[in-house]
């Protein structure tokens, strides 16, 4: 069978998925901005849509099937009237592109879910299509007839006809303008206007028959519903007839078909914000008109749903001025940690809102745990303010309780600072949220439980960005954990560059059991050999290839004091994510096959990889392991990100309590070796030098303006040096030592060496080093170019590491000494001669000193130029063999 050939699409619009007219629209406005791009459309559950989208828009504009495309072909992709990743998922595989560009065009509410983009173009308007007509008209486009009349569709339908409270006067702006193109209102007229078939009258009437009021806060809301076990088409129209004929604000109708629940909802009371809350069962919508889908649900638990979510939503400003603490216990910001601790004790308090003294301004949040524990570092007579939480949430008195859900429940902050004007009115705890929600009888909406929002799943990423080998790698663990009854995670930096789109072969798995027995097993599968940690009960798998698994037992580290090593204690995944250092850095995969690609996300990480931020998991990190200051600096350059502000001003504490002179020389200098083999080291020793870590290490380290002169041009040799792809291979580290220590005494030099912990060994060479770099520089300034030999040269730089010739190369200011040396490095450091020791003998020279020197003399000649042809350098061997026998003869 022929295989067909898939159209490359460098440029695709979608929208989302049960399309209305809008998003037809919007999609066919966007192609007039986008010449060239190929239209994907989403599928619509409305017959009339499909029946005017399958009659004429096809043959009018560039629509195309997604199966006819080529998904790795898309460079661009714009989505229209929607930015949620769960509404496209007919374009999914487009978005594991890499390098992929995405184009937004939206007048929906933000999301959690939100796609990342290049561009967003996010306004409140009536509808997607004004917002992309506005565009149009600014680049001076013009509109057929048959163009113009689709876009007036997509405004009339979702502004209904300019009815709803959601219009705006860009939106007549827009539909007059459309009107000068050519807009034929009559062709919107008629497709606006729907008749009923038999069959949906008698759909209609059910649905009159069972709607019933609620009364929520003071707002009627109608509920009705149907079940049946066919597709009801054009459910939205029975809804809208619904609003017209009983002259209802506020209407959800919600329909069983087959095994989905569809909801359809409008609105006219601005109140009701119908959009959010179909957002809330995954769908979406604008405040008049929204629907959602919902999938492995009854009736009873989406109408169970919508209650949680009316009476956290409508009208509940009484319900929050009502639920907060008043007036609230409060400590001020001149207080210390043994104050916090006492007052907190006092009340009964987990946290206590911190105000600035004298006033009743809010400026932190201090935790009973956080104060706890930096207690048990003897740091209570520190000031609060080092510790406090300095970025939370606030809400006004007449903030909604869904905001206060959203805030508590999905976001994680136990306490909620309640203000009126500048001043704190109360606080809001994360108990008096659950008593409230216990005593009322709707349930907590599933959208904002903290585990729908941490876990998804990314089974495709991880399918398509990752080697075949690596991935039979994670399934055939995921298999075994299964086989075992545990479960089994990837963690940490091999999951963020999952996301981020880099490749990473360090492979951390933790097991919820015996992560040494796991790691023995799973040897005994993939024929490798295990190396077991006991007393941190890890275990590192070494497979035949060299490739290394690290298992660990699912754990929880905490420190005795600060800056020392970790006790191990066992615990579940969520406790050894939070032992770790970075919120980028605690995300764990699950590779179990039954739920393969789960990610899990309980602190924020992923949110933090889209803001580009690095953040610390709690206060006292950088109290416990200061290396991690290190780790952020390197993390924080590799990716380009930026530490957080919070987690800055944790970094500048703990520079002020000196805890770097705590922390071990081996473990301040393992850490520099890391930032040494990083792409670029010296933005790394610069951000540490602008926060005064070079000096905390050790105040010789400081790097003056030479220094950084140096450094430079070390970076610049140490990547042409790279390039050459030469032997030998260069220890960074030795490098950059070098230029940090550049114009350090010899004396001295024990100092930072002892500091970095050296080996004696280590100390004795990094001395020899420096002093023959001294003596080369010396004798290189007597080189002349043209004048001098080469074999000279070569006999000047042969012995000094290469580390150390690269540092010559750097510091030398004299171009001529620098181009000597590369010539040294590129050329004559490899250079060989064709004769050896085998061809010595084969000549009848006896073993002894006297080959050395005739071979080193061959390699001066051949450096020189004198010879060059095996047979010159055999002839070479013969004179100098024979001027040795004759000085012998001489001699007796």
């Amino acid at each position: 069978m022929k295989k067909i050939e898939k159209l490359a699409a460098p440029t695709v619009i979608t929208a989302h998925a049960n399309a209305d007219f809008d998003a037809l629209a919007a999609m066919v406005a966007a192609s007039k901005i986008y010449e060239n791009a190929v239209l994907i459309f989403p599928g619509s559950q409305e017959s009339n849509l499909r029946n005017f989208f399958i009659e004429s828009t096809t043959y009018l504009f560039n629509f195309k099937a997604f199966k006819d495309i080529d998904p790795k072909s898309v460079e661009l992709l714009v989505v229209v009237d929607t930015r949620q990743r769960s509404r496209i998922p007919h374009v999914r595989p487009v978005l594991d592109n890499p390098d992929l560009r995405i184009h937004l065009y939206d007048h929906h509410p933000d999301s959690d879910e939100d796609l990342p983009f290049e561009k967003s173009v996010v306004k409140t308007w009536g509808s997607t299509t004004t917002i992309i007509t506005h565009e149009i008209i600014k680049q001076n486009l013009t509109l057929n007839r048959e163009e113009a009349t689709l876009l007036g569709l997509g405004i009339y339908e979702d502004t209904g006809s300019f009815g709803f409270n959601t219009t705006t006067p860009e939106d007549f702006e827009a539909a007059g303008w459309l009107k000068s193109q050519g807009m034929d209102l009559e062709v919107v007229t008629d497709l606006l206007s729907h008749e009923l078939s038999a069959q949906q009258v008698t759909y209609l009437g059910e649905l009159l028959k069972n709607a019933s009021t609620y009364d929520i806060h003071g707002v009627d809301v109608i509920i009705t519903e149907i079940s049946t076990d066919a597709f009801v088409p054009d459910f939205a129209l029975l809804v809208h007839k619904i609003m017209d004929m009983e002259k209802i604000k506020v209407v959800f109708a919600l329909g069983r078909m087959a095994d989905r629940i569809h909801v359809v909802s409008r609105s006219k009371n601005p109140d009701v914000n119908v959009g959010q809350i179909c957002a809330s069962l995954g769908g979406g919508g604008h405040e008049a008109a929204a629907s959602a889908t919902v999938k492995d649900k009854t009736l009873a638990e989406v109408r169970d749903d919508l209650f949680a979510l009316f009476y956290s939503q409508i009208n509940p400003q009484i319900v929050v001025d009502s639920l907060m603490s008043r007036p609230p216990v409060v400590i001020e910001d001149d207080k210390s940690i043994d104050d916090a601790v006492q007052l907190m004790s006092r009340y009964g308090l987990k946290d206590v809102p911190v105000v600035a003294a004298g006033t009743m301004h809010c400026v932190g949040i201090m935790g009973h745990k956080t104060a706890d524990k930096a207690l048990s570092h003897h740091l209570g007579t520190v000031g609060i303010t080092e510790y406090m939480t300095r970025t939370f949430e606030v809400v006004a008195i007449k903030t909604d309780l869904y905001r206060v859900m959203e805030i508590i429940l999905s976001n994680r902050q136990r306490m909620l600072p309640v203000v009126e004007g500048d001043n704190l009115a109360g606080v809001i705890t994360r108990t008096d949220l659950m008593n409230m929600l216990i005593d009322e009888p709707a349930r907590i909406p599933d959208s904002l439980l903290p585990e729908r929002k941490r876990e998804r799943n990314i089974g495709a990423q991880v399918k398509n960005r990752l080697p075949e080998d690596m991935l039979d790698l994670l399934q055939t663990a995921g298999e075994l954990g299964t086989d075992i009854g545990w479960n089994v995670y990837v963690v940490g930096g091999f999951v963020r560059d999952i996301l981020l789109g880099r490749p990473n072969q360090d492979l951390d798995l933790v097991v919820e059991g015996d992560g040494i027995q796991f790691a023995k097993k799973l040897a005994g599968i993939l024929g490798g050999r295990v190396k077991a940690h006991s007393k941190f009960k890890t275990a590192v798998v070494i497979l035949q290839n060299g490739q290394r698994v690290d298992v660990a037992t699912a754990r929880l580290e905490y420190y005795e004091y600060p800056a020392a090593l970790p006790t191990v204690e066992l615990s579940s995944i969520k406790m050894d994510l939070y032992r770790r250092d970075f919120t980028v850095n605690a995300l764990a995969l699950r590779i179990n096959p039954n739920r393969f690609g789960q990610l899990v996300d309980f602190f924020g990480a992923e949110r933090d990889i889209r803001n580009r931020t690095i953040r610390v998991l709690h206060s006292l990190s950088f109290v416990e392991d200061p290396t991690r200051i290190l780790r952020a600096i390197r993390f924080e350059r590799r990716f380009d990100f930026q530490i957080g502000g919070q987690t800055m001003r944790l970094i500048k504490n703990a520079l002020n309590l000196e805890l770097f002179s705590k922390l071990s020389g081996s473990r301040v200098m393992h850490e520099l070796q890391l930032i040494m083999n990083e792409e670029d080291p010296l933005s790394c020793l610069l951000r540490m030098q602008e926060l005064g870590i070079m000096e905390a290490i050790h105040p010789l380290l400081k790097i003056n303006r030479d220094r950084v002169q140096v450094l430079t041009e070390l970076v610049k040799v140490h990547n042409w040096y790279k390039l050459l792809y030469l032997e030998p291979e260069i220890v960074p580290w030795k490098l950059y030592i070098l230029g940090l220590t550049m114009g350090v005494k010899r004396d001295q030099i024990g100092k930072i060496t002892k500091r970095l912990y050296f080996t004696k060994k280590e100390e004795r060479e990094f001395l020899q080093l420096r002093d023959q770099i001294g003596d080369g520089l010396m004798k290189l300034m007597g080189w002349r170019e043209g004048k001098s030999k080469l074999s000279k040269l070569y006999s000047i730089l042969h012995y000094i590491p290469v580390e150390g010739v690269l540092f010559m190369m750097a510091r030398s200011r004299k171009e001529y000494i620098r181009r000597n040396i590369s010539q040294y490095l590129s050329r004559l450091q490899s250079l060989e001669v064709e004769i050896n020791g085998k061809d010595l003998q084969a000549m009848g020279i006896e073993p002894g000193p006297i080959y050395t020197v005739i071979l080193d003399k061959l390699l001066i000649a051949k450096i020189d130029g004198r010879i060059e042809t095996r047979e010159e350098q055999l002839n070479m061997v013969e004179a100098l063999h024979k001027e040795f026998i004759e000085k012998s003869d001489n001699q007796l």
